[in-house]
């Protein structure tokens, strides 16, 4: 990837735009247009904030990125073995799709997390970062799906067009962090929202909204206007945690789940876009982070995923799964506990 397709690739990231050769910095609004609430630890009544976090980066840190090291090329395709999934699954199955969208099958539920079937997450259609492999899951394999859930609105995680065509063909419920809604609300999908800290049920499961360290923007004036979150999965056989993305914060987003949600059975976890460090850091764990944290919160397996799909970074396309295998390595940890999945690879968590 040239440096002015990974630039434009990230200031959509970063609430710039870049488009016909300008650059806007995002402008400050004293309104939200997606969320009303009271002012919180985590809500100054414009913008959400990560308490005692860092902001996201500003346009003058992401020139210093990209007028720095060249990015690592990447495969313009990687072939991928599509699978078609079981209807239902009474245990538990993870289904890699590419990037964080994974299929979880539980308890008989087939649920959806930040569901990508697009050709490029990008605002337009014609520019931006563009997937290397196929959905590991055609969409019309998909067996019916319940329930979608949406970190956050990124557009490597909020996919309006898959979003649409979900809504056409299954109805799912969507369950979003707050504001996440608003933006959604085109597609015609039921949702439900919660803040950090709020809970909901859904079939046998319990779902509940915990905070991690992110930000979201659609836009050159909608920073941090939406939430952003983790959710934890509870019910018999242990917890399943999902995080969209995450900075490790000092372990912050791992270190509490334990004690708030028992033993945890796995954990959905991403391990790429992560370099360079400067200027990730904040937003994307790496992957010896991404161990650390899975230690932190105790989990018996964790699935990596956040790699491998589209370039969004200065890492190689398969960096994140070796450097995988070495933190695992470095902290004692049996490499079959944590996988990075491929695109069209599944995992029948073992029980604990």
């Amino acid at each position: 990837m040239n440096r002015r397709t990974l630039l434009q690739s990230a200031a959509a990231f970063l609430g710039v735009s870049t488009v016909g050769c300008t650059t806007t910095v995002a402008v400050r609004s004293g309104k939200n247009r997606y969320y009303e609430g009271p002012v919180t630890d985590h809500f100054d009544g414009v913008r959400f904030f990560n308490p005692d976090g860092s902001p996201p980066k500003g346009f003058r840190d992401l020139l210093r990125w990209r007028m720095g090291e060249d990015p690592t090329e990447w495969p313009a395709e990687v072939p991928v073995l599509t699978v078609r999934p079981e209807r239902r699954v009474d245990d538990l199955t993870v289904t890699m799709v590419g990037h964080a969208t994974m299929l979880v099958q539980t308890r008989g539920l087939n649920i959806l997390t930040d569901p990508w079937w697009s050709e490029r997450a990008s605002p337009v259609s014609f520019a931006g970062p563009k997937r290397v492999t196929k959905p590991g899951i055609s969409f019309e394999d998909l067996p019916p799906i319940d329930l979608i859930l949406l970190s956050h609105c990124h557009y490597d995680h909020m996919d309006l067009a898959t979003l649409t065509r979900l809504k056409a063909e299954h109805d799912p419920l969507v369950i979003t962090p707050l504001g996440n809604d608003t933006i959604i609300q085109s597609t015609g999908l039921r949702t439900e929202v919660l803040d950090w800290g709020q809970s909901t049920n859904f079939g046998q499961l319990g779902i509940h909204c915990t905070p991690c360290h992110h930000w979201g923007a659609r836009g050159v004036s909608d920073r941090s206007m939406a939430l952003w979150g983790t959710f934890v999965l509870t019910g018999p056989g242990g917890s399943v945690v999902f995080i969209g993305d995450t900075g490790f914060d000092q372990g912050r987003p791992y270190r509490d789940l334990p004690a708030q949600f028992g033993p945890i059975r796995a954990e959905l976890l991403p391990i790429g876009a992560y370099d360079p460090r400067w200027f990730m850091a904040d937003q994307h764990q790496n992957p010896d982070e991404a161990v650390q944290g899975f230690l932190l919160s105790k989990a018996a397996y964790a699935v990596g995923h956040h790699w491998g799909t589209i370039q969004l970074t200065n890492e190689g396309r398969n960096d994140p799964r070796f450097a995988l295998e070495e933190a695992l390595e470095a902290h004692n940890v049996a490499q079959n506990r944590f996988r990075a999945l491929e695109a069209g690879e599944f995992w029948a968590i073992p029980s604990i």
